[in-house]
């Protein structure tokens, strides 16, 4: 079966939190929203920051073997769309 991206993690500053959502590839229309982390956490501790997208993946990575029976492959991370674009933990 040939690769395809169909859909990202988007990691959102919403005031004191840093907020995970499963959104489509060019926009947050109708993105699902997977967790939020306090934003100094993420900010003040690699570790955790890294522990938080690992999960939030592992999150999305589950439900979409569960309905394709294929584990997705996450690529590099990117900055996201710039219209997006609100801040950075």
């Amino acid at each position: 079966m040939a690769e395809a991206q169909i859909g990202r993690i988007a990691l959102r500053v919403e005031g004191e939190m840093w907020v995970a959502y499963f959104a489509q590839n060019e926009t947050m229309a109708d993105a699902i929203a997977l967790g939020s982390i306090r934003l100094h956490v993420a900010r003040e501790n690699e570790e955790h920051r890294r522990a938080f997208i690992d999960l939030m993946s592992a999150i999305v990575g589950d439900k979409i073997e569960e309905a394709f029976g294929m584990r997705p492959i996450w690529g590099a991370p990117n900055t996201g769309p710039e219209h997006e674009r609100a801040g950075s933990a």
